[in-house]
């Protein structure tokens, strides 16, 4: 691809309002926040220098992924550097022109640092309202439970949803580790976050395979999956998303940091869309695996070589996936609209 060619299409790209389904707070965390808390938190052992950080973020695998977003996730130690994460997104986000974002956060581990709930929803609310006043980028929460912790944290955490839910609080999410930690387990904590009107978001698919995204469907009653990756392999459950509208998460670049594919040009998403699923670009943990939101759009369009239109599909994608209300879908989707008829980009790249 020509330097003209690429310009044209990061020009595009960056000119689509965007929004952002599956970011993880934690993940979000730029490398110039993350060394300023590790030499607040020496005793973490993450690195205080920036190249020595981007070292330890060279995943050898999703167990290693783990241990170095464990090692990150240690260092929030209270309000204020909850509040720090969020704005810091926020501005990531708005350079990207992405107006709104879905952003995962789990109260649990931050209890496990010991952190106080209060201190949680303190940091989370007032970083909210900066994310708009300052940034112009609307946020919303998904709170999810740490599969690895089991069925305490699972209870727990939607306890802390029913009874003291935020402002800005839609969705219940299950996110950490898959392999030999079954979904259906997890049913009665979703049935009362559902009941409550939550909307389910469970990770799916990631690093196991379709009998996963199956059971989240089935047992979790899930309206979008987070990541869903393995779906690929089984047509039958595409279809069924694809007849469903049930809408995946797709984050490949973190899926080629983690090692569940080879490649970008390697990863399902072209079959996903073939089979006609409702398919949306996401980041998961922007800084640690090296990915803007931007990038998805242009790595995916530059390798399934999408056109315009195409590109900005995924854009409504997006949007008609999200918990925003129908006005500002409509008037998010106009915009879309409006930028893929400006001349520019007719010839294509």
């Amino acid at each position: 691809m020509s330097t003209t060619v690429s310009t044209s299409l990061d020009e595009f790209v960056a000119a689509l309002p965007k929004v952002e389904l599956h970011v993880h707070l934690v993940g979000s965390a730029s490398p110039h926040s993350v060394v300023a808390l590790a030499e607040r938190h020496p005793e973490s052992g993450v690195p205080t220098d920036l190249d020595e950080l981007r070292r330890f973020y060279e995943f050898r695998d999703f167990d290693h992924f783990v241990r170095v977003f464990w090692a990150v996730q240690s260092m929030i130690k209270d309000a204020a550097d909850i509040t720090t994460l969020v704005t810091g997104l926020a501005a990531d986000l708005a350079a990207q022109n992405v107006r709104y974002a879905e952003v995962t956060v789990t109260p649990y581990n931050h209890k496990l640092d010991g952190m106080s709930y209060d201190d949680v929803f303190t940091g989370l609310v007032e970083g909210r309202r900066l994310a708009e006043a300052e940034h112009g980028v609307k946020l919303v929460w998904c709170f999810d439970i740490p599969g690895e912790k089991g069925l305490e944290a699972a209870s727990e955490t939607a306890v802390l949803a029913v009874r003291d839910r935020p402002d800005g609080l839609v969705s219940f999410g299950l996110g950490g580790p898959e392999v030999g930690i079954g979904r259906a387990q997890f049913a009665p904590a979703f049935t009362m976050a559902r009941e409550a009107g939550l909307h389910s978001v469970p990770h799916a698919g990631e690093t196991s395979g379709p009998a996963t995204v199956w059971s989240a469907i089935h047992d979790l009653g899930a309206e979008r999956i987070g990541h869903g990756t393995s779906s690929a392999a089984d047509p039958r459950l595409l279809d069924y998303l694809a007849r469903h509208r049930i809408p995946l998460e797709v984050c490949p670049t973190s899926n080629v940091r983690t090692r569940q594919v080879d490649s970008i040009e390697a990863h399902p998403v072209r079959r996903m869309l073939d089979h006609g699923v409702l398919v949306t670009l996401n980041t998961d943990d922007p800084p640690m695996f090296g990915a803007t939101l931007n990038g998805e759009y242009t790595a995916v369009a530059g390798t399934l070589g999408l056109n315009a239109a195409e590109i900005a599909r995924l854009a409504t994608n997006a949007v008609s996936a999200s918990f925003l209300d129908d006005p500002a879908k409509r008037a998010l989707i106009a915009e879309i609209d409006a930028v893929v008829a400006d001349p520019r980009w007719q010839a294509g790249w």
